[in-house]
């Protein structure tokens, strides 16, 4: 009873667009139309267009694409973007366009009932010449917005739906939306009667698109729930990041590395984990691209490949920093150890930074990475955005065993929490504060191991110091406190006294 209930489960094809096979559990209803819905410039033709291409591509599935506003010459002009030669898999028999665009200044005239049988019949014989096992058609708009009746439309999209499924074929049909959280299209008909419905969106929240696709139903079989981001990268087309993917599977190391600095070590017991993720905090110049650069540099010298993010300085300024402080990065760099990335945070989107740097470490295969800073990334994306951005990096290093450390500036000189501080704090494993500290007229800097995971640490406030050779961690400040609330104040040893009497009593 049990096998022929499984038999009769609904199967599925995987669409091949990275990411939304894993958010649809396996890909597309098989012979079942799935209507694709968003806003213009939510990228439904490129989807439509993609599910065709993936599957003569991974699948050898040949596709017919039905176009009723953009010519055939224009879909193969702009699909060319992502490395899919159209024009050649029609020489080849795998894609075959049917042309219901309007010529140029047709006027549509409708006169009496209307129904679907010509298309249909061209349709038909389009899928029968090349044996088409996958069919888009774009869009449902342009045909039927023009009709008043909606029960016609309704009437005539089931029909179409019916000969599709009738046929054997796995189909999407794209329609228009006016608001990105309002009707699911603009004539609240095509939902009712397609099988699945997914929603693409390209929201614009504080000054910065963000795109994401939601499955709003998959009929008689399980989906992921929720809005799921995804960018359009050139060459290749759509990618969904499904966050919902990560899970903490992840083995956790006892090995320790060096952090690059002998007092820090012992200040976290022996040195970081082989697996953390450690982030630095502090006001602009209190030493955290340094830290970052003796992080690299003691793995380099312990012959760890490492990789260097920067998004706030050239290769140059890099470079000619470390050398300042005694490191000179050009022998790994050639040797092939070291890779540094520089690129601008204004240059993409976080969800295109974030594949970019997935695929630099999975090709480079390093053992440390370094991203200097956080807080630059955040300043291009959304408070969402950026979160699903941290979480998508962080798990990834993780899963892979790579230590990570990351740098975010505090608002203000003296120190205080940031907003890139509230979104990765929780899921670090070792935070290390950088703050100035004021004593006598004179700036002091300071470091303070606020929390490490799975191992004892140093909770003293040490007085860090910097020169020609690096950082140097020193005493701890004695005489001082408010200094990791970003307000020191000195206090004279007769009131030190005091507060640990006044401790001793309770």
């Amino acid at each position: 009873m049990k096998e022929d209930k499984k038999n009769k489960q609904i199967q599925k094809i995987p669409t091949g667009i990275p990411g939304f096979d894993i958010i649809s559990d396996g890909g597309l209803p098989k012979f079942r139309t799935t209507l694709v819905t968003g806003t213009s410039g939510s990228a439904k033709t490129v989807f439509a267009a993609q599910f065709l291409a993936e599957g003569i591509i991974k699948s050898n599935e040949n596709g017919v694409f039905v176009t009723f506003e953009e010519t055939p010459e224009d879909i193969r002009e702009n699909m060319l973007g992502f490395d899919w030669d159209i024009e050649k898999w029609e020489g080849n028999g795998k894609w075959l366009f049917v042309n219901a665009s309007p010529e140029p200044g047709m006027k549509k005239i409708v006169t009496g009932d209307y129904d679907l049988e010509a298309l249909l019949s061209r349709i038909t014989y389009a899928i029968q010449k090349i044996n088409a096992k996958r069919i888009s058609l774009d869009s449902l708009g342009a045909i039927f917005s023009q009709f008043k009746d909606h029960s016609v439309v309704r009437d005539e999209i089931f029909r179409l739906a019916s000969t599709l499924k009738k046929l054997k074929v796995t189909s999407i049909l794209t329609a228009e939306r006016i608001d990105e959280y309002g009707s699911v299209t603009r004539l609240d008909v095509e939902e009712f009667v397609t099988d699945n419905v997914v929603i693409l969106r390209n929201v614009l929240d504080d000054e910065e698109r963000r795109r994401t696709v939601e499955i709003l139903k998959f009929r008689g079989t399980y989906h992921q729930k929720g809005e799921f981001p995804f960018t359009i990268i050139p060459n290749e087309g759509i990618i969904v990041i499904p966050l919902s993917a990560i899970e903490l599977k992840q083995e956790s190391s006892n090995i320790r590395i060096y952090s690059g600095i002998k007092e820090l070590d012992e200040m976290c017991g022996g040195g970081f984990y082989r697996d953390s993720i450690i982030l630095i905090s502090g006001a602009t110049g209190t030493g955290k691209t340094l830290m970052s650069t003796m992080f690299i540099n003691g793995g380099l010298e312990r012959g760890e490949n490492c990789i260097y993010f920067a998004f706030e300085e050239s290769r140059q300024q890099l470079f000619r920093n470390a050398l300042g402080w005694g490191i000179n990065f050009v022998p790994f760099e050639e040797e092939g150890k070291l890779k540094v990335v520089c690129v601008y945070p204004e240059s993409a989107n976080l969800e295109d930074h974030l594949i970019n740097l997935k695929r630099v470490i999975n090709d480079f295969k390093p053992e440390r990475i370094a991203i200097d800073s956080l807080s630059a990334l955040e300043r291009v994306s959304t408070k969402k955005s950026f979160r699903e951005f941290v979480i998508g990096i962080t798990s990834f290093i993780k899963q892979k065993e790579i230590a990570g450390l990351f740098t975010a500036t505090t608002p203000t000189l003296m120190g205080g929490t940031s907003i890139t501080e509230m979104h990765i704090s929780t899921i670090t494993d070792l935070i290390i504060l950088l703050r100035y500290v004021e004593m006598y007229g004179k700036m002091h800097r300071g470091l303070a191991v606020l929390k490490m995971r799975g191992s004892m640490h140093d909770k003293d406030i040490r007085e860090i110091i910097i020169d020609n050779k690096g950082l140097h961690i020193g005493n701890p400040f004695k005489n001082v406190i408010g200094i990791i609330a970003g307000s020191p104040t000195h206090i004279e040893m007769e009131e030190i006294g005091k507060i640990d009497e006044l401790f001793k009593r309770q």
